[in-house]
This record gives C-alpha cells, sequence and structure tokens, in this order.
C-alpha cells in the first residue's frame, strides 16, 4: 500500500492573530510641520484565490454562460448533497440517487448516464482539479460546507482553467485565513438517522493565514441498505514572501463508506419506495474509498495586470466496491497547471489575455473478484477474475484573448490543443488478452462576443468546440473492454445577465450539435452493446435563473431548465429523445425575513411530465411535486439556526433513474413482426420521503 495509506493524514494546524502594541505619546503644544514621508506596506491579503468580489467581477466579463454561487448562503439549511450546494445553481441539474453525495449532475446533458463517479465535467478545487486523469470524479471529494464560493462555468466557457467539455467546470473555492477569523461549530441532525458535524478554524498573522476544517457525517438513509459515513479533513496555509509573491499548501483527506440500496423496478417502487435491492442486499453492495490530496499553488504578480499561477497536485485514493463483483481500484495522480493572464491595452483598447499548459498522470491498479457478499462478511473477495494496470494521461495547451472593440463591445477568441492517452494492461489474459493503447489529440477553437447594454446588463454570444475523451467507465467498466472514439461537439448560445434593481436575472439559449456521444446502445435488434459511440445527437435547451427582491423583505428565486437532448437520424433510435433527464424542470423558493432573527423560505421542486429511461423511448419515470419549507435566523450575534423541511407532503417519487438503450424484448428472428413491449426492470432510485432537519451554527 502506498505510504500516505499506511500513515493516514492527521495534523492540525492552527493561526493566531497577534495584537502589536502601540505607543501613545502626547500632541505638543504648537505642532512642528514636518516634511511629507511615504511610507510603503506590504498588502498581505492572498493574491489568489480571488476574494468573492474579484471573482465575481472576473465571471461577469465571460462572454459565456456562468454563475457564482455564494456558500454562506447555503448556510441556512441543511448542506449534504450536491443538491444542497447547486440546486439554485443555473443551467445545473442535480439529483442524488438515493438522498446521498453520490449524484446524476449534468450541465446541457453532460454526463447523463452517470448517477455515480461523474463525467462530461471538470471539478476542481481552488483552480486545481478533483478530477482523476482519466475524467471521472468522485462527488464525496468536496465538502460544500469547506468551500467560501463556487463558480460555474457552463459549456466550453472555462478555458480560463483549461476545460473544453460539453458540460463546462465546477470550482469550489475555499475561504482563507482572511475569510475565517476564529471558530465556527456547526451540527446537523434530523431525519433517517441523519447527523453532520464540522469546525473550522481560521485566521491570520503576519505573512501567515491558515484555515482548517474537520467534518463528519452519517444517516442511515430513507431506503434500507443506505447507511453511509464521511469524514473529511481538509486545510490550506499560505504565506506572502512579498506584495508580488505568495504561495498556499493545501491538504485534504477524504473516509467515505456507502452502502447501496439499487435500484428498484416500478412494481417494487409502486409497492414500497423505501426497499433495497435484494440483489444489494445479498452481496453488501458496497462503494467505499480513502482520498489523501495534496497540491500546492505559487502566485506572482510583478505589477497590476499581470499574474503567474503555478500549481501542483497528488492524489492518493484506495477504492473499494463490492457490487455483482468485488471490484478494488488503488490510483495514483499527480498533475502540474501553469496559467497565465495579462491585462493592458492594445490600440488604447483594455485587453485581457490568458494562457496555460496542463498535464495529469494517473496509474491505476484494478483487480476483480468474485463476489461472496454476506456468505462471508470479513471478506467478500472470492476466485480473482481480472487484473489490470491502467495509465491516463492527459496534456492541455490553451488561450483565450478578450480585447475592447469599444466601451460596451468585447470580443473574445480563444482555443485549446489536447493530448490524451489511454493505456491498459491485461495481467490476466484469460480468455483473451484485453490489452489497448489509445491516444486522442483534438483542437477546439472558441469565438465570442459581449455587448453591455447599460449598467448590469450584459448580452453574449459564443460559438465553440468542445471534446472528450472517454474514461476508462467507458472503455473497461462494464465485463467487455468498448474501444470508443472521442466524443465532439460544435456548440452555440446567447445569453442575457441583468442586475439591476433588486433582480438578478441569468438566462442562456445554446444548443451543441455532438458527435461520436458516448452512450449505452444496443443495435437495431435490441441487442445490448456496452458503451459505443452515437453517429450524431443534438444538446439544446433554455437556462434560466433569477432572484429577486421585489419587496424590502420579500424574495423569490427560481431555477429552471428546458431540456431537448435528441438522436438526429440514427440508424437505431432515429431521432427519439436521449434518456435520463426530464425535459422540464423547476425549483423555486419564495423568502420572508422581516429581520435577522427570522427568514422563512417554502420551496417546491417540480418535473412536470413523464421522461424516458430508454434511448427506444419505451419506459418512462413518472414526473413529481414536491415542497418543503425552511426557517432560519440569528439568536445573537454569532448564533444561528435553521430548520429544513423536504417533501413535507410525503410523495412518493423518482429522484432520478439509470440510463438504458432499449427496454423491449429482444428481437426474434423467428418472428420478426412480433410486437416487442417493454419490460419492467430496476431503473428507479427513489427520493428521500419526508424529513425534517434542525442546525445550529456558532461563530466565536
Amino acid at each position: 500500500m502506498p505510504v500516505l495509506r499506511r500513515h493516514p493524514l492527521a495534523f492540525a494546524l492552527a493561526a493566531a492573530l497577534v495584537a502589536l502594541p502601540a505607543a501613545a505619546a502626547e500632541m505638543p503644544k504648537d505642532p512642528e510641520v514636518l516634511d511629507t514621508v511615504e511610507v510603503e506596506g506590504q498588502n498581505l491579503t492572498p493574491l489568489a484565490p480571488l476574494s468573492m468580489e474579484g471573482a465575481t467581477k472576473r465571471l461577469a466579463e465571460r462572454a459565456g454562460a456562468t454563475t457564482l454561487v455564494d456558500a454562506e448562503a447555503l448556510r441556512n439549511g441543511r448542506v449534504s448533497t450536491l443538491s444542497d450546494a447547486l440546486g439554485f445553481a443555473a443551467g445545473v441539474f442535480v439529483q442524488p440517487r438515493f438522498g446521498s453525495e453520490e449524484s446524476r449532475i449534468a450541465i446541457r446533458g453532460s454526463g447523463v448516464q452517470r448517477t455515480f463517479h461523474g463525467r462530461g465535467l471538470v471539478v476542481l478545487q481552488d483552480g486545481i482539479p478533483i478530477n482523476l486523469a482519466d475524467g471521472g470524479f468522485d462527488m464525496q471529494s468536496i465538502d460544500a460546507l469547506s468551500a467560501r464560493y463556487i463558480e460555474v462555468w457552463r459549456g466550453p466557457n472555462a478555458l480560463e482553467y483549461g476545460a473544453a467539455s460539453l458540460g463546462g467546470a465546477i470550482n469550489y473555492v475555499s475561504p482563507t485565513g482572511y475569510d475565517i477569523d476564529g471558530t465556527r461549530l456547526r451540527a446537523e441532525a434530523g431525519s433517517f438517522g441523519y447527523g453532520r458535524w464540522q469546525a473550522q478554524w481560521g485566521g491570520h498573522s503576519g505573512a501567515h493565514d491558515a484555515v482548517v476544517s474537520l467534518g463528519g457525517f452519517a444517516q442511515d438513509g430513507y431506503r434500507a441498505n443506505a447507511r453511509q459515513e464521511n469524514h473529511r479533513l481538509g486545510a490550506n496555509w499560505g504565506y506572502r514572501f512579498s506584495d508580488t509573491l505568495d504561495a498556499r499548501v493545501y491538504l485534504t483527506h477524504v473516509d467515505t463508506r456507502s452502502a447501496l440500496p439499487g435500484s428498484l423496478t416500478r412494481a417494487q417502487f409502486l409497492a414500497n419506495p423505501e426497499q433495497a435491492a435484494a440483489g444489494n442486499v445479498l452481496l453488501d453492495q458496497r462503494r467505499d474509498f480513502e482520498l489523501t490530496r495534496a497540491s500546492l499553488r505559487v502566485a506572482y504578480r510583478p505589477e497590476a495586470g499581470r499574474e503567474l499561477l503555478v500549481s501542483a497536485f497528488a492524489s492518493d485514493k484506495f477504492l473499494d466496491h463490492p457490487i455483482f463483483q468485488v471490484l478494488q481500484q488503488d490510483s495514483l495522480d499527480r498533475g502540474l497547471d501553469v496559467r497565465i493572464r495579462e491585462e493592458g491595452e492594445i490600440n488604447g483598447r483594455r485587453n485581457v489575455f490568458v494562457a496555460g499548459f496542463g498535464h495529469v498522470r494517473g496509474d491505476t491498479r484494478d483487480d476483480r473478484w468474485v463476489s461472496r457478499g454476506r456468505a462471508n462478511p470479513d471478506d467478500h473477495r472470492g476466485a480473482r477474475t481480472d487484473q489490470n494496470d491502467q495509465l491516463a494521461t492527459s496534456t492541455t495547451v490553451f488561450f483565450e484573448n478578450q480585447h475592447w472593440l469599444g466601451q460596451r463591445w468585447v470580443a473574445v477568441v480563444g482555443a485549446q490543443a489536447l493530448s490524451a492517452k489511454r493505456r491498459f494492461e491485461d495481467r490476466l489474459p484469460v480468455p483473451f488478452d484485453a490489452s489497448f493503447d489509445r491516444r486522442y489529440d483534438a483542437f477546439s477553437p472558441k469565438l465570442g462576443l459581449r455587448f453591455e447594454a447599460a449598467e448590469g446588463v450584459q448580452w453574449f454570444a459564443n460559438l465553440s468546440r468542445s471534446a472528450e475523451p472517454p474514461s476508462f467507465g467507458e472503455l473497461a467498466g462494464g465485463p467487455n473492454v468498448t474501444l470508443v472514439d472521442l466524443q465532439r461537439a460544435n456548440s452555440g448560445e446567447v445569453g442575457l445577465r441583468y442586475s439591476r434593481d433588486g433582480l438578478d436575472l441569468d438566462a442562456v439559449v445554446y444548443r451543441a450539435n455532438v458527435e461520436n456521444e458516448l452512450l449505452a446502445l444496443t443495435d437495431g435488434n435490441g441487442n445490448p452493446l456496452g458503451t459505443r459511440n452515437a453517429d450524431r445527437t443534438i444538446h439544446q435547451g433554455l437556462e434560466l435563473s433569477t432572484r429577486w427582491a421585489f419587496a424590502p423583505q420579500w424574495q423569490v428565486a427560481l431555477n429552471a431548465l428546458v431540456n431537448d437532448f435528441r438522436f438526429d437520424g440514427d440508424a437505431a433510435f432515429g431521432d427519439n429523445e436521449l434518456a435520463g433527464l426530464p425535459r422540464e424542470w423547476l425549483r423555486a423558493e419564495l423568502a420572508w425575513a422581516p429581520s435577522d432573527a427570522i427568514r422563512i423560505a417554502p420551496n417546491v421542486e417540480w418535473v412536470p411530465n413523464d421522461y424516458f429511461i430508454d434511448h427506444a423511448n419505451t419506459f418512462t419515470a413518472p414526473g413529481y411535486a414536491i415542497w418543503g419549507l425552511k426557517v432560519s435566523g440569528n439568536v445573537s450575534e454569532g448564533l444561528s439556526w435553521f430548520v429544513d423541511g423536504r417533501n413535507l407532503g410525503d410523495r412518493a417519487y423518482v429522484a432520478t433513474t439509470g440510463v438504458v438503450a432499449d427496454t423491449r424484448v429482444p428481437f426474434n428472428p423467428a418472428n420478426p413482426a412480433a410486437v416487442r413491449p417493454p419490460r419492467d426492470g430496476a431503473y428507479y432510485l427513489p427520493g428521500d420521503g419526508r424529513s425534517v432537519y434542525v442546525g445550529l451554527e456558532w461563530r466565536l
């Protein structure tokens, strides 16, 4: 085992403010006028990360769809799942698969088939990738309670982070010792055996600042066999060498244990949505892992408008995943990222140039055994069935230039070059050697335009190309190797950002013509083919998010999506809808806050129509509407509370589903004219029933 696992990360960092006494002097009766003396001192606030105000300004200057989530505003309710953190982030669809941190998360239909170990997005912490080198990411790796703010870059708009994927990028930015000055203690408890605690300490002294966050979470779950436990430690320490140079070290340790209740058939869901799938219980199916991660970022700003960021990271992960087989993966990922940013003028017009280079490498040992499940609870492993070594690398070079054509018009041009490798060495070549070595290269350009119609009113449009190489989940995640190609897309969007008179509005219309989309497909006769490249697909829709303070004590928030994802003349599926996401989805909240002591906010989540769970469009998941109520307030300075009620109507609903190609009975060549009716299968993942959570937070 790696050294990091033999000695799990355990440390304590603390920083205290140092009081410097000041000497008092008596003012002379007849003051003497002295010569002016200029005194220069260090500005000790960090060069990076940006303050929330700085991040808001930079995101607003994009000729593309972006969102900033103030993590402080999340703390007036339960903060447990990705849905709690990103449920009101424009353009983001996120649904926990059984009340857990593992979720289906998609932007513009990215990675639509994944309800765990996500794909199709670049997820970062403080600008440094959380994704493994092959592109997959784990939702449990990040705690939203430990973030200061969250940046969402939708579609191929995140070239500043070297991302050019269909979905975009999500960046969790940690607080520094300048954001947290003292101690924060938080406790949450509620239904289904839920409990969460967190302790944070932060401060600064001289050129040093530091933050430490410790947290734990456990719940029995709404469904049987759904017990979860997570423990996290995160810390960062910064040192300001001078006005132009600083460095920050980040450390993270995650220990997570999740039982898997599995998917239910429609009949099982209607009979009892709280039950677990029998096979999951019999085999004691779980997904457990330990992750230790360290990163370093150095920021150099020799003068205003010029910036160099250099980041390096290493991540050690061990996955223990007994499902229909026992899967264990031991992986080590490391990477280097260099970014420059220069603001100046060209021909008297403002110009912002960003360029960078990134390289990541991941080495994984993958072992698989027959699962003995509960027949041997101490060790589920039976006979070995497979062993392989996986190597993934990804190298990106990118640039983006914004040029002000006038006071109101800004033109954007950018591009990314990508080269990725996936090498698979079969260590147990029985009955055949499944080894492969694949390389994926792509070039993704971007053109954009932004128009400042008035103060707080922006229109933008862009055309871009995205490219996404397959992860090992697509290449070797199933029973057979499937050598798929790179997924590409040509995308366009037109959007409006409006922030005036108490109204914040984000509205975007987009379309992506996708080539070689990575999907689980069948042939024309319904025979499963595993993950394949679809020929042509279309992803288009509307993203709408708004917050409106329409009266001094009232505010309404809304996040809505209209999705139109479909095949485009496919040989097997014609122009059918792509399965997995509802066509319409809405979340809304109305808040009344007459004082700091009380805030009352009813909320609703609505999927108005049934949606398909198979690409053949034969089987659906039902739409639903659930409502809740959140009440919160401040008892005194530094002490706050909340009561958060979810699904108070106790509606049995399907939160998310599996995605399959065709639910119909297989084609029978002996009777080609026979009707192929859909079959009920284990596709449904029920959402939580009625639940209530309470919490307290102290700031000392």
